[in-house]
């Protein structure tokens, strides 16, 4: 799979998991993984599920998305925009970049995630 390939599934399937079932999402992450979150970091499995879960019900509309490939050829960046809503209140700008690592053929896992609210737009 080319990395537009991988990013474009990567990212229908992380905003539909989030959606629907955000326990799901823990297979993503690992140990070494870091969200930061408008602004706060967090590290590994357990807690950066702990942060997702506590955003609570969610609906993601993601509006564009950019590839590009990272410095190692095991790894791709991905930054997507989008609306959020958080608990039915109305939408939300949002952006989040991703950098994917690959564990073995077709397999990554998210070393680096930052998500942030776009106010004011």
């Amino acid at each position: 799979m080319s990395a537009e390939e991988v990013a474009k599934a990567f990212v229908q399937h992380f905003y539909q998991t989030f959606d629907s079932n955000v326990e799901q999402l823990a297979g993503l992450y690992n140990p070494t993984s870091m969200l930061t979150f408008e602004g706060n970091q967090i590290q590994g499995t357990e807690a950066i599920m702990g942060k997702l879960r506590s955003v609570g019900s969610v609906q993601h509309v993601v509006k564009s998305m950019d590839i590009q490939p990272s410095n190692s050829q095991s790894a791709i960046i991905i930054f997507v925009t989008g609306t959020i809503k958080i608990g039915g209140d109305n939408p939300l700008h949002f952006c989040e970049f991703f950098q994917l690592v690959s564990t073995g053929p077709g397999a990554y896992y998210v070393h680096n995630d930052v998500f942030r609210l776009n106010y004011g737009l």
